[in-house]
């Protein structure tokens, strides 16, 4: 088969390595076009030379191609992969930083919550300027496979304005699948699940062994799990609540919700520091940070170590190569995919973008109606999918006005923050990430004059359950954690022990 795959920020090394290996475990693609693209020469060089030599040891007659010119990448493609990150490590930086200082304390802060809200203004702009691209010089109704957070809010803009065709991907459905599998003394493959409802916020609504439904073990199994019982305190006390168990970590739940992190002195009761998913305070900058500076210092060895072997065993549960194979090869593939609503969960806003079972074949991309979510499930998801309907307005327009009531709405920083400290947090992140927010112009000189002005609230100088980021001397002390960490592109699949 021939046709050209673009992945849009392969510096990425756990993403870029790992999803381009799976998609060279299907032998029809052995002979594809590949071109990977990335702003940073040196994080595109590494990755492409790991990649290419991964071809190279396996025998597979590919040539990538590495550009920092991202109309030559999209040029010609029929698949385009997304996994960017605006801003990278310092944008990041500022989104956990800033809004600690008003009390608003997040694990991660890629989805929702101040952070989420603020990556989305970064990132929209990037998409629908890649989307014009796409249009222009990719083949004719070309798809879009977005990883790139906040997924929801991405692949929204994507599809409502930007004009692409484009299904957002994640394995948060995979990663609980399995647990929920191991809790209740299964193999996954053995325990059949349909989830419905938000990315990071999508709930298990059946969960089936051989026709029998095992949604009322659940809680029990988790309450006597020794281990699960001290880390997913949050996911537990949302099952007890509201009956049915979310596909999100305890840490990135935690922050979607305005119940477990508002308090500072109580934050310690509902995480755990065994990983930093439990929902360490700025946990997966953390790793993010350190896995970066371990690919720097260890990259030599990379290149040293055998190259991945493309077989069947060694392919990941990331949708993304199985999608591309379904459409091009016609073998079913059934999976988790965000789309616009339309009516695919009835008691949601239509215009939403959804986390919801979906085919691949053939024939194209096939989404069943699943119906109501439970009433509860729904009612915690409509909040989230109305702040994420202002934030995309809000980075569409470069409205401080729909930017202000996104964080005004959002759950957590509204519990956490009034009115006048979330204005001002805004215009403390506008001036901070200005280079990363041309649609803000002219706002970020007016929150300029806002921010500079005398009466400034005093910042609450909270900081947070946190442990100390890794040297590269300490990473030495364990080289195979540290290169784990950085290869990995799922940075919670690892649970160590609670503490």
């Amino acid at each position: 088969m021939s046709f050209k795959l673009a992945v849009i920020g392969a510096g990425s090394v756990g993403f870029t390595r790992k999803l381009f290996s799976d998609l060279m475990t299907v032998p029809e693609f052995r002979g594809i076009e590949v071109s990977f693209m990335d702003i940073n020469p040196h994080n595109l060089e590494m990755v492409t030379q790991l990649c290419q030599r991964d071809l190279d040891e396996n025998g597979v007659p590919i040539q990538i191609q590495a550009t920092t010119d991202r109309r030559e990448a999209l040029k010609n493609a029929r698949y385009i992969i997304s996994c960017f990150r605006i801003g990278m490590l310092e944008a990041f930086e500022k989104d956990v930083e800033i809004p600690l200082k008003y009390g608003v304390d997040q694990c991660v802060g890629d989805t929702l919550c101040a952070g989420g809200i603020m990556y989305g203004q970064r990132g929209i702009a990037v998409m629908l300027d890649m989307c014009k691209d796409i249009r222009e010089v990719a083949e004719p109704d070309a798809l879009l496979l977005n990883y790139a957070n906040p997924n929801a809010m991405l692949t929204w803009a994507a599809n409502k304005y930007g004009g692409v065709r484009t299904l957002g991907l994640c394995h948060g459905v995979q990663g609980g699948h399995k647990q929920i599998a191991q809790a209740l003394g299964y193999e996954p493959e053995e325990v059949d699940i349909i989830c419905a409802g938000l990315n990071h916020q999508t709930w298990y609504i059946s969960v089936k062994h051989e026709g029998e439904d095992l949604l009322p073990k659940i809680l029990p199994a988790y309450l006597a799990d020794e281990e699960l019982s001290k880390t997913e305190k949050v996911r537990i006390d949302i099952l007890k609540n509201f009956g049915y168990y979310s596909t999100e970590s305890n840490g990135h739940l935690s922050e979607y919700v305005s119940w477990y992190r508002k308090r500072p002195d109580e934050l310690k009761d509902w995480i755990d520091l065994g990983i930093w998913i439990n929902g360490e305070t700025g946990g997966y900058l953390r790793v993010c940070r350190e896995g970066r500076n371990w690919f720097e210092e260890d990259f030599p060895n990379w290149m040293k170590e055998p190259a991945f072997q493309f077989t069947a065993e060694n392919r990941s549960n990331e949708h993304g190569s199985y999608i591309i194979e379904g459409l091009e090869t016609g073998r079913v593939y059934r999976g988790h995919f965000n789309v616009m609503n339309n009516g695919c969960i009835t008691n949601l806003p239509d215009e939403c973008v959804v986390e919801v079972p979906g085919y691949i074949d053939r024939n194209g991309i096939s989404i069943p109606k699943v119906g109501d979510l439970p009433l509860g499930c729904a009612a915690i998801c409509s909040q989230s999918a109305w702040v994420q309907r202002l934030a995309v307005e809000a980075a569409i327009k470069g409205d401080i006005t729909l930017l202000r009531q996104a964080m005004l709405m959002d759950p957590l920083t509204g519990a956490v923050c009034t009115p006048a400290e979330i204005f001002q947090m805004v215009d403390e992140l506008l001036i901070e990430e200005a280079e990363w927010l041309p649609q803000y112009k002219e706002e970020i000189e007016k929150a300029k004059e806002r921010f500079n002005a005398p009466g400034r609230i005093p910042a609450k100088n909270y900081k947070g359950i946190r442990l100390k980021e890794k040297s590269i001397e300490e990473m030495r002390q364990n080289k195979e954690e540290a290169r784990k960490n950085a290869a990995e592109a799922d940075k919670a699949k690892s649970r160590p022990a609670a503490k």
